[in-house]
């Protein structure tokens, strides 16, 4: 109280800048701070907890590490490995996508989340496993994982930033769902890492898909079509930061992103990608209409029953939003680029029948609203697989 006197009685003499704010009277308010100690702590105790699983499952040997295994790692030639394709291009991203979160929620921008996570990669090649340091799972969990997880990040901080400040619980569970580390540290830690990144209030677009298809191959010349098996699906994409909005800058890296996600009954996860601009400039369509063009970090997971592909890549190019009529929207995203990718071979035998290499690439998307009733999407990629580096 003796506190809040004397802050009252400097605001009175002009001695103290009256701020607006949403805290109680009297209460202190605070600029969020960042913290590079705890995202050390909870990377190492993440990787530990990875490594005490491990070692009560099927392959436990390869979990058993000590001095003598961190030390060959450390000294040994890092190899281009064959592990399970969904270990080596789903699971390696996703926990680099944590370690990436585990930074942000700390209060860390992008850049330096993303030494955090080259640096977590490195940490669990060396000492989180007995087996040989692989160049493919570093790029992997260190790069893509990136790109992943400022996407799922950027998701449950803007929840977080719509909540006007009272996550409920439901919205909470979302929160950790699209990134655990921001919900446990919001429980450790309260309201503490909350404003570290303002959202800007972007235009974003939600999109939840259910329903059931069937996925055809075309075998041989002419008609004939191999037919695969029919499946339910759960679909859910976002964009956010759609340039149609006036004053909204791409002043950060995923300012704007597009993530996709698709479950399946036949493949679980069938579909994981994320798009982000890692720097761009905006520029103007006319009326109600904007795009922005830059340099994109790309990461894709594919398996549609009859290939697998996963890339991990920079791109340039560019999203626009333009009206081009009073009922009728035009969206759309054209990026080229060069990655590093894995692809399974067509009718290939296991989950470690497929092989890398440097990946000449291309993405189109286009969608048509008309009238905000009806909409029409189609998407291409392209992906040239080399031999280079594989």
């Amino acid at each position: 109280a003796d506190d809040a006197l004397d802050l009252a009685r400097e605001r009175a003499s002009g001695q103290a800048p009256v701020q607006q704010t949403n805290e109680q009277p009297g209460r202190e308010t605070r600029e969020p701070r960042p913290s590079y100690v705890l995202p050390v702590i909870e990377v190492v105790a993440m990787d530990a907890l990875i490594n005490a699983a491990g070692r009560r499952g099927p392959e436990a040997d390869a979990y058993k590490v000590n001095g003598a295994s961190i030390r060959s790692n450390a000294n040994g030639p890092w190899i281009i490995d064959n592990d399970p394709f969904a270990v080596n291009q789903l699971m390696h991203p996703y926990q680099g996508a944590m370690y990436h979160n585990i930074a942000r929620s700390s209060g860390l921008s992008f850049w330096p989340s993303l030494g955090y996570t080259f640096a977590g990669s490195v940490m669990w090649e060396l000492a989180g496993e007995t087996t040989t340091p692989a160049l493919n799972d570093q790029l992997a969990s260190g790069v893509a994982g990136t790109f992943l997880g400022e996407a799922l990040f950027r998701m449950a901080n803007l929840l977080v930033d719509r909540s006007h400040d009272h996550v409920s619980f439901g919205r909470g569970l979302l929160v950790f769902v699209a990134s655990p580390p921001t919900a446990l540290n919001r429980v450790a830690f309260g309201k503490r890492f909350d404003g570290v990144m303002p959202t800007h209030d972007p235009a974003y677009d939600l999109r939840i898909q259910l329903g059931a298809r069937g996925t055809t191959q075309n075998t041989t010349p002419g008609p004939s079509l191999n037919l695969g098996q029919s499946e339910a699906f759960a679909d859910v994409l976002i964009e956010y930061g759609l340039p149609g909005k006036a004053g909204y800058a791409y002043t950060r890296p995923f300012d704007y992103f597009r993530l996709d996600a698709t479950a399946s009954t036949v493949n679980v996860v069938e579909k994981l990608t994320s798009h982000g601009v890692l720097a761009g400039r905006r520029y103007e369509t006319g009326e109600g209409g904007g795009g922005v063009w830059g340099l994109y970090g790309i990461y894709d997971y594919l398996w549609p029953q009859f290939f697998r592909v996963s890339t991990t890549a920079v791109s340039g190019g560019t999203t626009v939003e333009r009206w081009l009529s009073s009922n009728l929207l035009l969206q759309a995203t054209l990026l080229g680029g060069v990655g590093y990718a894995a692809v399974q071979t067509i009718n290939g035998t296991n989950d470690r029948d497929y092989h890398y290499g440097m990946t000449p690439q291309a993405v189109e998307t286009l969608r048509m609203v008309a009238a905000n009733r009806v909409s029409f999407d189609v998407s291409a990629r392209q992906y040239f697989v080399t031999g280079v580096a594989g």
